[in-house]
């Protein structure tokens, strides 16, 4: 975690600089500046039309009775794309668009869900793990403790004095 911290505060931030500052010197400052802009309007145009798009087949599946796990990454992909869009960098735009257009959103979707996957699913048979043995232990007190109450009935009454 502190290594992705570090490529986000540090490294990322110094690639676009880098990026903006080459740009800038083959095309010139009011170039560089208008095709930020640009890229920043188009990247807004396209975030609103991909997310309607996206909320429409949420609507859809949810409608159908289906569990719109595809729809939600993709909802959530547009949104980070479109953050990655209107951040200023030619770098950072490029990083947007894979996530908004739909051909290569649906490559970074299979990515994302591999990786998150890949992470979780451990955690979640770690988890019914040890929910299926503490399942498994209150039903053997459970039993144990219906098994001493036959027992306890059962058991011969108590043998009584003759009167006197």
């Amino acid at each position: 975690m502190p290594a992705l911290l570090l490529v986000l505060f540090v490294v990322m931030p110094l690639v676009e600089l880098y990026v903006l500052l080459k740009v800038g010197g083959l095309v010139g400052v009011l170039p560089t500046i208008g095709l930020l802009l640009v890229a920043s309007f188009l990247g807004a145009w396209l975030v609103r039309r991909e997310g309607a798009r996206t909320w429409e087949a949420f609507r859809r599946a949810m409608d159908e009775g289906r569990v719109p796990a595809r729809e939600t990454a993709d909802g959530a992909l547009v949104i980070f794309g479109g953050a990655l869009l209107l951040t200023p960098g030619f770098v950072s735009d490029v990083l947007g668009l894979l996530c908004v257009l739909p051909p290569t959103r649906a490559l970074v979707r299979g990515l994302v869900m591999g990786v998150v996957t890949a992470h979780i699913a451990p955690l979640r048979w770690f988890e019914a793990g040890r929910v299926g043995v503490r399942r498994a232990q209150r039903v053997q007190r459970y039993a144990a403790k219906r098994a001493d109450k036959k027992r306890a009935a059962n058991a011969a009454p108590p043998a009584q004095l003759p009167p006197e």
